[in-house]
């Protein structure tokens, strides 16, 4: 068993099995979740929607300390859109009071695990209590080197293009440089996830089959796992199901898979070779 999840799985559980199938050296570098089901679930109980919220809390613990104790390198939740706040004021002020609440009871957990919290989006359209916890939770954690654990808040995929394009035409003026010289790189230096990997695996809860204008750029080439389990039901066996079907998949990136095991090949050699030297 991984020695991380010594103290958190028992031997010969569930849990024990589904990790160890779990190749240690094939692990996503980058987790984003689109935490979708909340609602349903509430009223499944005959609760209000924040209901639902609130239960989803526990589901987030455990996919921020799984990917902690992995030690993977990034882990991306979609917590509030852009759209959303056309839902009921009543809504959308619990879901920020529940943001509040959870940086203030779990920030010493996070900082203590290593983990570098960040929130990612329009964050200047919050509501200035909001913007004073999130800054103080960034601050406190810049200099952790585990995890980086991003909140998408006020969040829209297409505007955080938008507004990575206009960032980098900007510095291409300054720099005197003309606009035909814009590439890739110059639009990724200015995304909300600049020194970030790519997305490896999108999770998406509740069945669901949209990304929902969530990482339109970092979603290139991700495999997306849907799963009909409703949010806060969501654990970590199941985080493990989505890791073990992650691994499942052949990631080609556009080329086919001779051409790739070729690549593996020549790289390998490569290596050998200059490790005789």
């Amino acid at each position: 068993m991984h020695p991380n999840f010594t103290e958190v799985i028992k031997p010969a559980s569930k849990e024990a099995r589904l990790l160890g199938s779990i190749d240690l050296a094939r692990l996503p570098s980058h987790i984003a979740v689109i935490m979708d089901g909340n609602g349903r679930w509430a009223k499944q109980r005959g609760k209000p929607r924040i209901f639902g919220h609130r239960a989803g809390a526990d589901s987030v613990k455990a996919i921020v300390d799984t990917c902690a104790r992995f030690e993977i390198q990034a882990v991306t939740l979609y917590a509030f859109s852009t759209e959303n706040w056309k839902r009921p004021k009543s809504e959308v002020s619990g879901l920020m009071q529940m943001l509040k609440r959870y940086l203030r009871s779990e920030l010493e957990e996070v900082h203590r695990n290593g983990i570098r919290f960040k929130a990612i989006g329009k964050i200047s359209g919050l509501a200035e209590d909001v913007q004073k916890e999130i800054a103080f939770a960034m601050d406190k954690t810049a200099s952790n080197k585990g995890t980086v654990l991003s909140v998408a808040l006020n969040y829209g995929g297409r505007a955080e293009i938008v507004d990575a394009c206009v960032q980098a035409v900007e510095t291409l003026r300054k720099s005197g440089r003309p606009i035909a010289e814009l590439a890739e790189s110059d639009i990724e230096e200015n995304l909300y996830t600049r020194g970030l990997p790519d997305v490896d695996l999108l999770i998406r809860t509740s069945g669901e089959f949209r990304i929902s204008n969530f990482l339109l750029w970092q979603l290139a080439y991700s495999e997306i796992y849907v799963t009909p389990i409703l949010f806060p039901d969501f654990r970590r066996p199941d985080l493990f199901e989505a890791i073990r079907e992650y691994q499942s998949r052949d990631r080609r990136f556009g080329a086919i898979s001779s051409e790739i095991n070729r690549r593996d090949a020549e790289s390998l050699r490569m290596k050998l070779r200059s490790g005789s030297r």
